[in-house]
């Protein structure tokens, strides 16, 4: 697949079943399956589904990727004599699994069961001891995605909530970025309303199919806008907050989100100050492990990377953002 080709892309309850098929018309043999162990049921259900096609598991996915893990994977890929990877699972998958493209060359395939919307996209990011770092790679983006919301029902409210804001982060940043075209401003405003609909109902009621499969449309349409467009001053300071200072991606979008929307100034801030305040999500950095001794070293951290944002940012209005986010003040 060159970079102007889209993915294939399978969105209906049920999907998981279409895999083999799926991967036959594209030629892939030998799918390595790339997963986390909270994900053991899924993966033993395509070890059903998929039989002696089969070439290894790797079932200890960490989220931001780090070095170590890959390495370990990469391994085990290599000794498999793998045709294509498939990642099933959140983000620590299909990150993981990307991570082993860029090493490998091998097609992707991609079962996301959260809200990320990355799957989507040919963004990349690895951790090593200097902390998180990304980029772009049309060889990364996968080749096939499928979304079976079926997969979704055991996420619980918090877990669902937290990765649609993460969504929702893609599509806010999509929705001002300087390079935003007409089809990429429509597909963050769709994404934004599919997510305000579906979360609380989520939330309320986890067992919402409905509701579930129009998350994912959301969080499809998300990745849809982010691979089009540049990401500003809120996925700066995630990435190195989950980087650098391991606190959790999703949660850690959760927080932020309403803080850096009303610093750029976007249109959507009042409603994602309203939604972010009904979903159970935390509220602080604090809660996630972040303190205030932190804050000037991820400020430096943050500004040492230029980063194109709506509004010009200062170290200060770093370090102002995180003194509000660290206890909700």
């Amino acid at each position: 697949m060159n970079a102007r080709e889209d993915p294939r892309v399978i969105l209906e309850p049920g999907a998981l079943a279409r895999l083999p098929d799926e991967l036959a018309a594209l030629g892939f043999q030998r799918p390595f399956i790339v997963s986390t162990r909270g994900r053991s049921g899924n993966v033993a259900y395509l070890n059903a589904l998929l039989g002696k096609s089969i070439a290894g598991f790797f079932t200890d996915a960490a989220e931001h990727a780090p070095v170590a893990v890959t390495d370990a994977a990469e391994v085990a890929v290599r000794f498999s004599d793998a045709g294509v990877i498939v990642a099933i699972g959140g983000g620590s998958s299909v990150g993981l699994g990307k991570a082993l493209v860029l090493r490998t060359s091998l097609p992707l395939a991609a079962i996301p069961t959260t809200y990320s919307g990355s799957e989507m996209t040919s963004i990349y990011g690895v951790t090593d001891a200097k902390g998180k770092q990304t980029g772009r790679d049309p060889r990364v983006r996968p080749q096939l995605v499928v979304y079976d919301p079926m997969l979704t029902l055991d996420l619980s409210a918090e877990v669902s909530a937290a990765s649609g804001l993460n969504a929702l982060a893609h599509s806010v940043e999509a929705a001002y970025a300087a390079n935003a075209t007409t089809s990429t401003s429509q597909w963050a405003r769709d994404s934004i309303q599919l997510l305000f609909q579906s979360l609380p109902r989520i939330a309320a009621n986890p067992s919402d199919v409905t509701a579930r499969t129009e998350a994912l449309r959301g969080a499809h349409l998300a990745g849809m806008a982010l691979e089009s467009t540049t990401m500003g001053l809120h996925h700066r300071i995630c990435h190195v907050l989950g980087g650098s200072f391991g606190l959790p991606h999703a949660r850690t979008h959760a927080v932020l989100l309403p803080i850096v929307a009303e610093f750029n100034r976007s249109e959507f801030t009042p409603g994602i100050v309203r939604l972010a305040q009904t979903l159970p999500v935390p509220r602080t950095l604090s809660a996630l492990g972040f303190r205030s001794g932190d804050i000037a070293p991820a400020a430096v951290e943050i500004m040492a990377a230029q980063y194109p944002n709506p509004r010009p940012v200062s170290q200060a209005d770093v370090e102002e953002i995180l003194r509000v986010a660290l206890d909700g003040k």
